[in-house]
């Protein structure tokens, strides 16, 4: 039952996005709906309404791979979207949830500790911080052991004046916690902060609402600091798949104002 509504939450945002114009339909003015009609989806899939009907209630937990090739080519899906609609198709098995606090291992704690000009956290898949070096915590202190990404991003005045285009951020940022989590349902803290957020934020509930799935690990990021001003900055962002934890590193090319910028940094946070 999970996946099943899960799927047509999926497939019913998505739909709900996309205008006839946008897959060379006419429109029209007198449309009801928002975004295509069921059957219009349909028919650009090439299955039945009545069958992508039961999908988008969740009446049906075993579409073909032909079927989610379709719906993909329908909905115009890019490969992250794609690959996101056929895990919650086929989700893999649950894994067993962990009994113990998550902690870093401490080779990982001593490797982000040797980058000194490298800003650097550990989050698990709540986006909760688990560890970070030294420049982390100088860029931001929500860049701490304990605190949680997610949330302070979309509720903490802060993190809206740390980021220059904070906008664009938070449009990359759900989306990307949408890829990471897939089709495995999030755990009852990760619920119950989504919860929080869609009521505090309408941001993050309208781009909750979208169902965006983007997994991009590398790309530029721009951040205003207090201290020492612009930081045109390219993030990096790296899996540890057997911990389940997430590395994110921000760095400046060599040379640059922002590279010094970071020296700078460092030296103020002695």
């Amino acid at each position: 039952m999970e996946t099943s509504r899960g799927l047509a939450g999926f497939l019913r945002a998505r739909r709900e996005l996309l205008k006839p114009v946008d897959v060379g339909l006419p429109g029209g003015e007198r449309r009801r709906v928002e975004g295509l009609r069921r059957e219009e989806v349909a028919m650009l899939a090439g299955i039945s309404t009545e069958y992508y009907l039961k999908l988008e209630q969740g009446r049906d937990h075993q579409p073909s791979d032909q079927v989610l090739d379709g719906l993909a080519r329908a909905l115009q899906l890019d490969e992250d979207a794609a690959t996101y609609l056929r895990e919650l198709a086929r989700p893999a098995p649950r894994r067993r949830r962990r009994s113990v606090p998550e902690r870093v291992d401490p080779a990982v704690q001593t490797l982000i500790d040797s980058w000194s000009l490298t800003p650097t956290f550990v989050v698990n898949r709540n986006l909760t911080i688990l560890a970070s070096n030294h420049l982390a915590r100088a860029l931001s202190r929500v860049f701490t052991p304990g605190e949680n990404i997610l949330r302070a991003t979309f509720l903490e005045s802060e993190m809206r004046m740390l980021h220059r285009d904070w906008d664009g951020f938070t449009s990359r940022m759900v989306p990307f916690l949408r890829a990471v989590l897939g089709a495995e349902p999030p755990d009852r803290e990760l619920v119950e902060l989504i919860g929080e957020l869609c009521i505090a934020s309408k941001r993050f509930a309208a781009l909750w609402a979208r169902h965006d799935v983007r997994h991009r690990s590398i790309g530029p990021t721009a951040f205003d600091h207090p201290q020492v001003g612009p930081l045109d900055l390219y993030y990096t962002i790296l899996h540890l798949p057997d911990q389940r934890q997430i590395i994110v590193t921000y760095h400046a090319d060599p040379g640059s104002p922002s590279e010094e910028s970071l020296r700078l940094l460092a030296s103020l946070a002695i």
